[in-house]
């Protein structure tokens, strides 16, 4: 029990590293929740810092995915008598949850979809890269980077239906259905406002162009 928990504080307080936040005040002098739409991600610092510091943010949130995962997952090789698929999911929502309520942030991060992102891609390659297209797709067609959020998030249990391997730890379909719901709603959460905006026909559409 006690790594389980260790890897879930390890894998928030990872995700709490806020660096829309941190390269923003780096770059831009000013702390990118001030500006824009107030979130703390990849898609804000783009239009309030600019290309370079959204380009190192989405990689270093990305990374962050990544690395809770791999930590939970060698923890499960060190340790053992442990479910690895479920070391390996705890790791996975608690760095989410981290990045959207930040310890160190005053607990108002993003939307946590760069690091959704590497959590998918080291839990599943597969799916993972199939989410990524999916999610391009509709971001080029709608230049709206929420669209493709939610339809990733959405499909990504679809996928966990049909798709059985490729998985960083194997287990029962059921684990990372459950899992994936999880990841699903969490998302959806994070872009409530960007619902409303939606239905009203009022969302903003992606712009390279920065926001003084």
């Amino acid at each position: 029990m006690a790594t389980y928990i260790i890897v879930a504080i390890i894998a928030y307080l990872l995700g709490s590293i806020s660096f829309s936040v941190i390269i923003s005040k780096k770059v831009a002098g000013f702390d990118v929740r001030e500006k824009g739409s107030g979130n703390a991600g990849t898609t804000n610092v783009l239009r309030a810092v600019g290309k370079g510091a959204a380009a190192i943010t989405l990689v270093c949130d990305i990374l962050k995915g990544v690395v809770a995962v791999l930590i939970a997952f060698l923890a499960g090789k060190i340790v053992k008598g442990l479910d690895n698929a479920l070391l390996v999911q705890i790791a996975g929502i608690c760095v989410i949850l981290g990045h959207t309520f930040p310890v160190f942030f005053k607990f108002k991060g993003g939307k946590g979809i760069a690091t959704s992102l590497g959590v998918l891609l080291i839990t599943n390659w597969q799916i993972g890269l199939i989410c990524l297209v999916f999610a391009l797709v509709l971001i080029a067609l709608t230049r709206m980077v929420s669209v493709g959020s939610i339809a990733a998030a959405v499909l990504f249990p679809v996928l966990v239906i049909f798709i059985n391997q490729n998985y960083l730890v194997s287990a029962s379909n059921w684990s990372y259905l459950i899992y994936s719901i999880i990841l699903a709603v969490l998302v959806i959460f994070n872009h409530r406002a960007n619902i409303k905006r939606l239905l009203a026909g009022e969302e903003n559409k992606i712009s390279f162009k920065k926001v003084n």
